[in-house]
């Protein structure tokens, strides 16, 4: 062997035990398992746990930056402090299993000052669905009547239906209940089938909802205090919600053709950055490019926006109109955005959303 090739030989082992050297300098966390299965078990065991011990085979105390869980269900928890060369550490994680019945497969992933620095743990198991009482399928509960809800939702309602919905609900009482509503308004009819619920007996509520009778547009909601036995207890109130649109099904190829359509020439009001308390004014300029007259039906503003009714509720074929909107920064900071909504009775395009944003900072202090 001649000396060269001996020269460049040693040095390749001096290079390769310098390098591995310098591999264990880093600390090392090594797991017996970095899996655990906790197997069948009942939802109503409630949480579950596991320790993953871990040794530091490293040179390095081992510093866990981090810890986190694939979901919010998975809680970690770890050794805070260093963990010397040849300690133990641990990373534990714990299941809820509330409501998550089933197979499931998380993981827990650790950052560290380790090499890698990203270490991943799994934990597996399957979640035996516990019996569900009668507080978990009526949740909600009026002077003994249980219900699954007490928001009655109609969605989409077109301006020419009648609409029904019906709610479950259940006697949890011992005694007989009979249902009643106050406040109720001329659109909506609601009645209890049976009429009279007997104890631990399951039933209905039966709502109808006559959208022309409301004469609105958009999301509207509407109150209605509930009479167990005839007796109003405060808090007992059903929500009745929909979103009312306009039916264009029954417009022929030429009445579309004849349309109106609404144009703004923007939707977007960018007020900058505002003072807290300070007010920013804007007009959306709207253009009806129809060729018939454009309807504006509603203009409904979110939290911190006033809209002005348009100059005209009535905009003919190629005219224009103005939407005026004031934003109160008021009570508000950071960034903004909110919402106006504008209903015509453009058969393309009904619903059109405006945006208002920026930023409001706090007043400077002296």
């Amino acid at each position: 062997m001649s000396k060269k090739i001996f020269y460049l030989l040693v040095v390749a082992i001096l290079g390769s035990t310098l390098f591995v050297s310098a591999q264990n300098v880093k600390p090392v966390m090594k797991f017996d398992s970095k899996e655990h299965d906790f197997k069948t078990f009942k939802e109503e065991d409630g949480k579950t746990s596991y320790s993953f011990e871990f040794i530091n085979t490293g040179n390095q105390p081992v510093i866990i930056n981090n810890v986190r869980s694939s979901c919010g269900c998975t809680s970690p928890e770890w050794s805070k402090q260093p963990v010397a060369p040849g300690q133990k550490g641990f990373v534990k994680a714990t299941f809820d299993p509330k409501n998550r019945p089933g197979p499931f497969s998380k993981t827990v992933t650790i950052t560290a000052n380790t090499n890698p620095a990203i270490t991943i743990l799994r934990i597996k198991g399957n979640v035996i669905e516990r019996v569900k009482t009668v507080a978990d399928l009526y949740p909600r509960e009026m002077s003994g009547l249980r219900l699954k809800n007490n928001h009655l939702s109609f969605t989409k309602v077109k301006n020419t239906d009648v609409k029904e919905s019906v709610m479950e609900v259940y006697n949890d009482s011992d005694k007989a209940i009979s249902l009643g509503f106050k406040r109720v308004p001329a659109h909506l009819t609601l009645r209890l089938v049976p009429e009279k619920l007997q104890p631990k007996q399951k039933g209905k509520i039966v709502a109808s909802y006559n959208a022309s009778l409301k004469k609105d547009w958009g999301f509207v909601i509407d109150y209605l205090d509930v009479l167990i036995n005839q007796e109003y207890k405060p808090g007992n109130r059903l929500t009745v919600s929909a979103n009312l649109i306009e039916d264009f099904s029954t417009m022929s190829k030429d009445e579309l053709a004849k349309s109106p359509k609404v144009k703004f020439e923007k939707n977007v009001f960018n007020f900058g950055e505002l003072t807290q308390g300070e007010k920013a004014e804007h007009a959306f300029i709207i253009k009806n490019t129809g060729k018939s007259d454009l309807l504006i039906r509603k203009t409904k503003a979110s939290c911190g926006c006033t809209a002005i009714a348009p100059q005209s509720k009535i905009i003919k074929a190629g005219e224009t109109s103005e939407l005026k909107v004031v934003f109160n920064s008021r009570g508000k900071r950071g960034r903004q955005n909110k919402m106006i909504t504008v209903i015509t009775n453009d058969p393309v395009d009904s619903e059109v959303k405006l945006r208002v944003t920026g930023n409001v900072v706090m007043p400077k202090m002296n």
